[in-house]
């Protein structure tokens, strides 16, 4: 049995880590063997309400930023664990670009994999000083794709050996069915947290060139807490009069639940095509995207660097950034293709298989097994 320690943010906090790290919590203790502490990441504590609402095991210790006793506390409790994973984004912990992180990590006595969710082609000093020296503390560095791999060896100073690629992990579901044919108009969708960065707005536009085939386009998913908490429901306003503007209010609709993931799946079994219109242009991992594909939905996506890795085998089509009429082609492209959806299967198959949770997990027992028995010898 190994026992686990997690750090990163955690339900009821909404965010993809949170997801990520409940899902990986699932799959690391199915089969009753392993068990998972998690340690939850947070700005400010929780109301005591709030804090049991959601997840899978109540934390047994909260780093909070700004709170140096909160460091000893969190660093005290993953040191009762056998190895430690810590997901890691410049966002999610206290100080200058997440700089707190580091003194917790430097005391650890416990062997450490950190998980890299971002990794900056072009970061300041000070954002390489600091993911150089989260990695230096870490007996591993997990990496979820190929291009993540290569950006972080040109632009950082990290051990080559240390580095593991392991894909974002996906839920194995069942494909749609192609004959099965879905009711009403073709459904364009694109889900997740909020925020300007996501170019809603040009997948708004995009569908001002689609009239014609009769689609519907559903953006689902809440403002992100952290956007809200500053700039209020702006951006969803925006959007709205976006719509209002080009007479779209039939086509496209914005759904600000949080869905849970039986809403989201039964959500998903109803879209013809997924759209990413990310700005981004440096996105080393998206969850949504990898679930998509997992879920064998045609998926149209701007060019940023998971995108342009999990579809060239054919999963999907990679659209320009900011650029509504090349998003438009591509989804034309899909909704008039007999056949779009057992091609996407097939392609997406041979991706799909290796990043299923249950793999996913054996792989991280892998790396813990072996910082574990190198802190041993």
């Amino acid at each position: 049995m190994t026992r686990f320690g997690i750090l990163s943010t955690y339900p009821p906090t909404r965010c993809g880590l949170a997801n990520f790290t409940h899902a990986l919590e699932a799959a690391l203790t199915e089969s009753g063997h392993d068990t998972v502490a998690i340690v939850r990441a947070l700005d400010a504590p929780l109301d005591r309400r709030d804090a049991l609402t959601q997840g899978t095991s109540r934390p047994v210790a909260e780093l909070i930023a700004g709170d140096a006793g909160s460091i000893r506390r969190a660093a005290a409790a993953l040191d009762t664990t056998d190895v430690a994973i810590v997901q890691h984004e410049y966002g999610i912990y206290g100080g200058r670009d997440g700089d707190e992180v580091i003194h917790l990590l430097e005391t650890l006595e416990v062997p450490v994999i950190v998980v890299l969710h971002t990794v900056l082609p072009a970061p300041s000093t000070h954002q390489r000083i600091v993911l150089e020296r989260v990695c230096a503390s870490a007996a591993s560095v997990v990496v979820m794709t190929q291009n993540a791999r290569e950006v972080l060896l040109a632009n950082y100073r990290v051990s080559r050996g240390k580095i593991a690629v392991i894909p974002h992990g996906v839920a194995a579901r069942q494909a749609p069915d192609p004959t099965h044919a879905r009711p009403g108009r073709r459904r364009i969708l694109t889900w997740g947290l909020i925020s300007r960065g996501k170019g809603l707005e040009w997948g708004v536009r995009a569908m001002d060139e689609l009239r014609d085939l009769d689609v519907e386009y559903v953006i689902a998913g809440q403002t992100h807490p952290k956007v809200r908490a500053l700039q209020g429901e702006e951006y969803r306003r925006h959007l709205e009069s976006l719509i209002r503007e080009l007479n779209l209010e039939g086509v496209v609709s914005l759904d600000d639940r949080y869905l849970d993931r039986r809403e989201l799946d039964a959500l998903v079994a109803t879209a013809d095509a997924v759209l990413l219109p990310y700005e981004s242009t440096e996105q080393a991992t998206s969850g949504v995207l990898a679930e998509a594909v997992a879920a064998g939905i045609p998926v149209v996506a701007t060019g940023f660097p998971h995108a342009v890795e999990l579809l060239s085998g054919g999963a999907g089509l990679i659209a320009g950034h900011g650029d509504p009429a090349s998003m438009a082609r591509g989804l034309r492209s899909i909704l008039e293709a007999d056949d779009a959806e057992r091609r996407v299967r097939e392609a997406a198959a041979s991706r799909v298989s290796p990043a299923t949770w249950p793999v996913v997990a054996e792989r991280y027992r892998h790396l813990a097994r072996s910082a574990m028995a190198q802190r041993a010898a």
